[in-house]
């Protein structure tokens, strides 16, 4: 990221969420982003996961440029490359524990024999497979964000985004 902003206009009153961001991650690297509350940290969290856009500077995900893509382009790599842990974890009360951490492997057109194997990889790696099929208001808060995360790592993203990951 070079020089990226996001600048929010409600009634006529321009709000700067951010202003000036440079940032570069290598493969590998983690960071933390921390500030009080009302910093952008959410806001560029959903710009680096492109569900939302800058509304200046430039945003390069592997050496690609991403502020300019069509909104179709936009979900076809975040369901490729972009792994998200929400802050509610926003799993789907009608799928089971295992449908939803498959759900975006299923968008991916992933092969059904593949979408197991990977599912319940993820869900051992949290140990929550003895709980793949109870539906999420069947679990903890705790259990939930575990559910969340082996959804988010199931597909193996190229970049993994939490939002508030210790709750």
């Amino acid at each position: 990221m070079q020089d990226v902003e996001k600048v929010f206009l409600t009634d006529e009153v321009e709000t700067h969420a951010l202003s000036n961001i440079h940032l570069a991650v290598r493969k590998n690297e983690w960071l933390s982003i921390v500030g009080p509350s009302g910093s952008g940290k959410t806001t560029l969290l959903a710009i680096l996961g492109l569900l939302d856009t800058a509304t200046g500077g430039q945003y390069l995900l592997d050496a690609k440029p991403v502020q300019d893509l069509s909104p179709s382009d936009r979900a076809h790599v975040r369901n490729r490359h972009i792994g998200f842990i929400f802050q509610s974890f926003n799993l789907i009360g009608d799928l089971t524990v295992f449908e939803n951490v498959e759900l975006p492997l299923t968008y991916r057109g992933m092969a059904p024999a593949d979408r197991k194997k990977r599912v319940e990889d993820a869900l051992n790696r949290v140990g929550m497979s003895h709980r793949a099929r109870h539906m999420p208001g069947q679990l903890s808060g705790g259990q939930q964000q575990r559910v969340a995360v082996a959804r988010a790592v199931a597909g193996d993203p190229l970049i993994l985004l939490a939002d508030e990951p210790t709750g």
